[in-house]
């Protein structure tokens, strides 16, 4: 069982913490319910999910990455991707002796992080967006393909959904909500709560999936409600951002080449998609909360 941790969050998005890199027995992190017990926030420590740091594959060391991170959800579950995780993964790294630069083995490869201001920032190189799986395309396509990836409804309680399927490692549909007037912040919670379930659980999703309620604001400026697949509703997700971003561009909305802002509850981050889709870079704060120790399982 979890016996020392770190708690850290990204613009909210909280995460426990813990090295796995030298730990005979380490079969708890597989365990939901131990998961889902540490994450209760009335009954555990309280956090969205538990990043765990494994050693380095053997293929993935011999590139250059120092650790490797796996990603499980409040619910339990195992996510391939999480970018406001990585920041703090990063982070944590850094502040326990690894450079600034660091490279990081993750379910979506191995991504490059710089790290900044004695770790409470990070800028990290997210690869490039890919193909989203969905029962329709069976395996997917394997080369991103923006055209591919524009307005495929989605007929959810009524209204139909024109959603942007995009894959940052994890999966992500992206809805730019346009009805006539622009929702206030309250609208758009309310449409993330009540539409977010049924889209993350629609057989259109194999994996199941994370989904983006965005208003434009600006020429390069978006606020979001990300509903995170296994978590519910965060105060932030930095996958969820950099594809907000990667729909914007193949909507038309900005620019590749541009630097796009996505306001999430917990606050700004900052993206950068280079021209032909080819990276995704995303920069944004993490802030180390405490270390912690259980003396004995909750």
């Amino acid at each position: 069982m979890l016996r020392s941790f770190a708690k850290l969050h990204g613009l909210g998005n909280d995460f426990l913490v813990t090295d796995l890199r030298n730990v005979g027995d380490a079969s708890w992190f597989d365990d939901a319910s131990s998961i889902t017990a540490l994450c209760d926030r009335h009954r555990g420590i309280g956090a969205d999910g538990v990043l765990g740091v494994f050693p380095a594959s053997p293929s993935a060391a011999m590139a250059g990455a120092q650790a490797r991170m796996r990603v499980r959800n409040a619910d339990g579950s195992e996510a391939e991707m999480c970018g406001n995780g990585l920041r703090c993964v990063a982070s944590w790294l850094h502040v326990h002796g690894a450079a600034a630069s660091l490279a990081i083995e993750t379910g979506a490869g191995i991504l490059r992080c710089e790290v900044t201001d004695q770790g409470r920032s990070v800028e990290i190189e997210m690869g490039p967006p890919r193909p989203l799986q969905t029962a329709a395309n069976g395996s997917g396509d394997q080369v991103f393909v923006p055209d591919r990836c524009r307005e495929t409804p989605l007929s959810i309680d009524g209204r139909t959904l024109p959603l942007y399927l995009v894959s940052m490692g994890n999966p992500h549909a992206v809805w730019f909500v346009d009805d006539v007037q622009p929702p206030t912040d309250r609208e758009l919670w309310q449409l993330a709560e009540r539409l977010g379930p049924h889209v993350e659980k629609h057989p259109l999703f194999p994996q199941r999936t994370n989904v983006e309620f965005v208003r434009h604001d600006a020429a390069d400026t978006f606020t979001a409600l990300v509903w995170e697949r296994g978590c519910g509703i965060t105060q932030a997700c930095g996958t969820g951002a950099c594809a907000i971003a990667v729909a914007a561009c193949i909507r038309g909305l900005v620019q590749t080449g541009h630097r796009v802002r996505v306001n999430l509850p917990g606050g700004p981050l900052d993206l950068f998609v280079e021209s032909g889709y080819r990276h995704v870079r995303m920069r944004g704060p993490v802030a180390y909360v405490f270390d912690g120790k259980l003396r004995g399982p909750i």
